[in-house]
């Protein structure tokens, strides 16, 4: 084993500072969610306010998921324990968001490289949606769907006159500019 070899990063700690980060966003974004607006939408084809902070808040539990099955088939039947269900208040989002990121932290951390590396299969069915590394599907299916649909969460809260939190640099709400 070479030197380089020896002083590399397992995996899970190379992923958790970015994890980190985007939860910290993340919990920063879900706190501003106003209770009367839940169910405010901007359009008749958008979700509900409440639905999408609701399914932010539940994205970090898909990293247990990834890190403790094989697969996930949404055809089954067991999956309609995993569809989202609307927060009825800040409260519950936050306590749901938190108890979700806690455990995804942990399943992460806990992840040696040869887990990381080994295939996630998202199901429908018979039929293959995907299959990749289990670093890739945290990655992408995890954190950056999370980070897609907080983004969408903004744009809701910028709609509905919520000062939007500064995320990655400064925030015209929090900035005066």
């Amino acid at each position: 084993m070479g030197a380089e070899e020896e002083n590399a990063l397992p995996i899970s700690a190379s992923l958790l500072p970015e994890f980190d980060h985007e939860m910290a966003n993340t919990r920063k974004t879900l706190e501003r969610v106003p209770e009367d607006k839940f169910g405010w939408k901007p359009h008749a084809k958008s979700p509900e306010l409440g639905w999408l902070a609701s399914h932010v808040a539940r994205l970090p539990e898909w990293a247990v998921m990834t890190m403790q099955q094989d697969s996930f088939d949404m055809s089954a039947p067991a999956a309609a324990s995993a569809r989202t269900k609307p927060a009825t208040s800040r409260a519950e989002l936050l306590a749901t968001f938190d108890r979700n990121m806690a455990a995804a932290r942990t399943a992460i951390a806990g992840a040696n490289d040869e887990q990381m590396m080994s295939n996630w299969s998202l199901l429908s069915g018979e039929k293959t949606i995907f299959s990749y590394p289990r670093v890739a599907v945290l990655r992408s299916f995890v954190m950056n769907h999370m980070i897609h649909h907080r983004a969408q969460l903004t744009v809701y809260l910028r709609m509905n006159d919520v000062p939007v939190p500064a995320l990655y640099g400064p925030s015209a709400d929090e900035t005066g500019v």
